[in-house]
């Protein structure tokens, strides 16, 4: 090769590199191409090849940023591309730069969690709020719009969870969420609200199921009648599914599961609960989470989590089960839990061993909500404080020994002030004597992030002086930089810093749609427990003749003694329309084939009666599980646990003290259909939220049903034959109060059991189908401790 043709190759091969070096950097600087379209729902779409889809409201002021030919939002407005602003750092890199950058006054909103809230807000229990200073009916607001205090709390709080209850329907959930992202958008970071919900897929009785019909939303057994399936993956789908609905309602956040273990059968909240045994409730506690937290596919952000995730927020650390004589920690009488059996390890197994140690990838639950209560003689230094306020239950043992570093957040109200023992107001246990401020400060020392049910930041500025006063300034602000951090996970990892706004009309599909309808449905059918079924007297197929008696409802109030109270009545349990789809309704048990008796499980208080304070007793009361007349011969004579400001003893036993049951009418109910009916069957159906004594209706019902939260079409559908019962029991039938009364209430199975006429033992893990008694691989796994002697 001359010279002549060397230099000429040489050029060309510096030519070449030189185009090749602008292709790549013009590569690099432009890289994926992305585009932005307005919405009809007031923001804005960014679509990118290679990255995630933004969304932001225009009227909040933020500008996009461009960088290497992505798109980011620009949400403190600096014109600077920040670490907490780049969604292709991780979400703990992110967490980290934002928490340091807020002030103390950010930071203190985040650590707030708003009162109830009712989209739109009106009248009754978590429904309060003024549009421009008028109630809603009056002000000409839409009911997506914000309330006052909503804009109140958010901007001037800078709170940024809210707890949301009912929704007028899901496009105004998806509109208010899109007018509450748009409004803080705007404020200060452009920190996104984290919506979140108490469990709220539960059904009614009087709900009607069509299939290939949607609905407001899916509806499913109680958390008792999630355990009576015994199937760990159908709760996992019931929390792929549920996790969908809240996220196409704005929702991010679930309080819930709650896994406490249900050890103590006279309990108010043992419904809520996945029941007694610790091995099934550990394994519905992980799927549960699992379901919630798991994104997949495109969905999928990083390690699990992603645009489908829900945080699940899982309660009540250590457990709030075993509560004495089985009064409920919303009251100062019910604030403390008690350990007979000494038996703790058991009671925090849901947690340990089942949300802390997940399937799916996303490995633990998100956060942790302890209960009111007082773990009674449990802390070695002596205290005996809320759980919220014990450095012992929440860093002692929460995070340091079993390893939790996500959100703790107290439950609703402990700092407030308590009126009286019987008032449902604060509830701030052991610890009454100090100021609220003081309050906030002992709960941060103690190792929690979060106040639930506080909307106002100044206490929490407070207890940061404090900190301060304390511990110097360096160390207040790291530990507060702690909690942002752990808070801020729960935004970055659901991906509500790039897009969390919602299509309404998208929204409306996805909640309650059909297939979910039918799932839940099918879930129902699977947690109804057949409990006697005597001479294969179901099922009943065909056109027969029934008689549904009326049944009396009680006058009652609303959750936790709340609201007005309902009329007393005489009325049908069940609708003759839906009945008629089934049988011919005929109104005289001599016209029937068989008759069938809908009544509740007993209902017998609170364990706590003013009346018998302003008599001279002490007010305490016991909580019955059987419909007749209740006295407590058998009880302690000296409670476990007791001591109050308010009261000038500590001895709470109820010991001989005589209780009504304000349902008894349904045990007379049972009895006279059996006299009126003669030699022809009678079926009893049981809307069951607690064990009861079955000795007062067994002997009358030809078979049992147990209903946890379930639709009466689904029950017609097994007492028909369309469906096949396959529940079992989550949790013992005692066979009389005396074994209630002398049971542990830390310990789980550990109660004499009822024994029916055909020999049957109606223990945890005891069920029928038309075959007979059922023995299959879920009685093999988690049945095998058998009946307590």
């Amino acid at each position: 090769m001359n010279i002549k043709n060397l230099k000429m190759k040489n050029i060309l091969n510096t030519s070449m590199r030189v185009m090749l070096a602008v292709a790549l950097f013009l590569l690099a600087a432009c890289g994926p191409k992305w585009t932005e379209t307005p919405t009809e729902n007031g923001y804005n779409l960014i679509s990118q090849s290679g990255g995630p889809t933004l969304g932001y409201a225009p009227e909040s002021g933020v500008k996009i940023l461009t960088d290497k030919g992505f798109a980011f939002k620009d949400l403190n407005r600096n014109g600077v591309l920040d670490v907490y602003e780049d969604w292709r750092k991780t979400a703990e890199e992110r967490a980290q730069d934002l928490a340091e950058q807020l002030s103390i006054e950010e930071i203190a909103g985040l650590m707030l969690y708003s009162a109830h809230q009712s989209i739109p807000a009106g009248g009754g229990y978590g429904r309060g709020g003024t549009y421009d200073g008028k109630p809603f009916a009056e002000s000409g607001a839409q009911a997506y719009d914000l309330s006052d205090n909503q804009k109140k709390f958010l901007k001037d709080d800078n709170l940024r969870a809210v707890l949301v209850t009912s929704v007028e329907s899901p496009e105004v959930a998806a509109k208010w969420n899109n007018k509450v992202q748009a409004f803080v958008e705007g404020l200060n970071h452009g920190i996104p609200a984290n919506n979140s919900s108490d469990p709220r897929n539960a059904t009614r009785a009087d709900a009607e199921f069509n299939a290939g019909s949607g609905g407001k939303i899916s509806l499913w057994p109680s958390s008792l009648g999630l355990a009576a399936t015994f199937d760990p993956d159908l709760v996992k789908r019931f929390g792929l599914i549920a996790a969908r609905e809240y996220r196409a309602l704005g929702i991010a956040t679930a309080l819930s599961p709650q896994i406490d273990l249900a050890t103590e059968p006279r309990w108010s909240r043992f419904n809520g609960t996945f029941g007694e045994d610790p091995d099934l409730a550990t394994d519905l506690a992980r799927a549960y989470v699992d379901g919630f937290q798991t994104s997949t596919g495109a969905d999928e952000i990083a390690d699990g989590w992603g645009y489908a995730s829900v945080n699940a927020m899982i309660k009540h650390w250590p457990s709030g089960g075993p509560e004495e004589g089985g009064r409920d920690g919303h009251f100062n009488y019910g604030k403390y839990a008690v350990y007979p059996g000494d038996n703790l390890q058991t009671q925090m197994q849901t947690f340990v061993d089942g949300a802390f140690k997940l399937d799916g990838p996303t490995g633990m639950a998100s956060a942790v909500m302890p209960y009111y209560t007082i773990s009674y003689g449990q802390d070695p230094s002596g205290k005996n404080v809320g759980n919220s306020y014990s450095r012992y239950i929440i860093t002692d043992l929460l995070r340091d020994k079993y390893g939790f570093d996500g959100v703790v957040c107290t439950d609703w109200n402990i700092t407030k002030d308590n009126a009286a023992i019987e008032a449902f107001d604060g509830k701030c246990w052991g610890v009454e004597t100090l100021t609220e401020a003081e309050r906030h400060y002992e709960v941060i020392k103690a190792g929690v992030d979060q106040f639930g049910g506080n909307n106002d930041k100044g206490p929490v500025l407070e207890a940061y002086r404090m900190y301060v006063r304390d511990f110097g300034e360096e160390a207040a602000k790291e530990r507060f930089a702690k909690s942002a951090e752990r808070l801020l996970l729960q935004s970055f990892r659901t991906g509500l810093f790039e897009n969390a706004y919602l299509d309404p009309a998208k929204s409306a599909e996805i909640v309650g749609n059909s297939a979910y309808m039918q799932s839940g449905f099918e879930a129902q059918l699977k947690s109804v427990v057949l409990l006697k079924n005597h001479q294969a007297a179901l099922p009943k197929s065909g056109k027969l003749k029934v008689y549904v008696p009326k049944r009396h409802y009680p006058s009652s109030a609303g959750m936790f003694g709340m609201g007005a109270l309902s009329a007393e009545r005489w009325n049908y349990p069940v609708s003759k329309e839906l009945v008629e789809k089934y049988y011919e309704w005929v109104e005289t048990p001599a016209e029937a084939d068989f008759a069938l008796v809908l009544i509740q499980s007993p209902s017998a208080g609170s364990g706590y009666d003013v009346a018998d304070r302003r008599k001279g007793g002490n007010g305490y009361v016991p909580i019955s599980l059987q419909y007749n007349d209740y006295s407590a011969t058998y009880a302690r004579e000296t409670s476990l646990a007791g001591g109050d400001p308010k009261e000038n003893f500590t001895n709470r036993s109820y010991k001989d003290k005589t209780v009504k049951t304000g349902n008894i009418n349904d045990m007379r109910l049972v009895v006279s259909t059996r006299k009126e009916m003669g030699a022809k069957p009678v079926i009893v159906v049981v809307a069951t939220s607690n064990p009861f004594v079955p000795a007062e209706i067994e002997p009358y019902a030809d078979a049992i049903l147990l209903a946890m939260g379930v639709q009466n079409q689904a029950v017609l559908d097994l007492v028909s034959g369309k469906a096949e019962p396959s529940g079992l029991l989550p949790m013992q039938m005692p066979a009389d109060m005396r074994t209630v009364e002398e049971q542990f209430e830390d310990v789980p199975r550990d109660m004499k059991c009822y024994r029916d006429a055909d020999g049957n033992t109606y223990d945890f893990a005891f069920g029928l189908n038309w075959k007979g008694v059922i023995q299959d691989e879920r009685v093999t796994k988690y049945g095998d401790r058998g009946e307590t002697e």
